[in-house]
């Protein structure tokens, strides 16, 4: 399995966490006008206390050495670590135009769900798409995002569990 393979498996995706969502659309402003890029990733619905089976768009990946300006924005694929639960991809374009571009459709194949966030980033300024350029509904869900600090809160037991997965 390739790094992208591993990367971007697909699973139901339920939705974007609302919390998830206003981070995107806060970290596209703060990048304005260069473009904002990150990945999503998810965490399994139950985990969130819903009873579906499925997974919820929880975190942007911000990988380090991106580079942006007010018309792309480029990842060092180098730096992507391997997190099996990355879901796809969100950006911005500072021009405002929430379609993608013949670049974004180049890398929309890896991954599931990609978010294209435009200026002014209000709450309606997103678009979600699939992998081929296709808009597609994408629901935010209100859900209470675990702790941040139970993120760092791990052992090498923990850690040995979820590589025999």
């Amino acid at each position: 399995m390739g790094l992208f393979d591993a990367l971007f498996r697909s699973s139901e995706i339920l939705g974007i966490a609302e919390e998830t969502l206003e981070f995107a659309l806060e970290s596209s402003e703060a990048t304005h006008p260069h473009e904002y890029m990150g990945f999503l990733r998810g965490t399994d619905a139950q985990e969130l206390g819903l009873e579906q089976d499925g997974l919820v768009i929880t975190d942007v990946l911000v990988v380090p050495g991106t580079e942006s300006n007010s018309v792309s924005a480029t990842v060092r694929t180098s730096q992507i670590p391997n997190d099996v639960k990355a879901l796809g991809s969100v950006h911005s374009h500072p021009n405002g135009v929430i379609s993608p571009s013949a670049a974004d459709l180049e890398t929309f194949g890896r991954g599931s769900v990609h978010i294209i966030i435009g200026a002014p980033y209000r709450r309606s300024d997103w678009q979600a798409f699939d992998s081929e350029g296709h808009s597609t509904r994408l629901n935010v869900i209100d859900v209470e995002l675990p702790d941040t600090d139970d993120f760092f809160d791990f052992t090498q037991a923990d850690i040995d569990d979820d590589l025999r997965r």
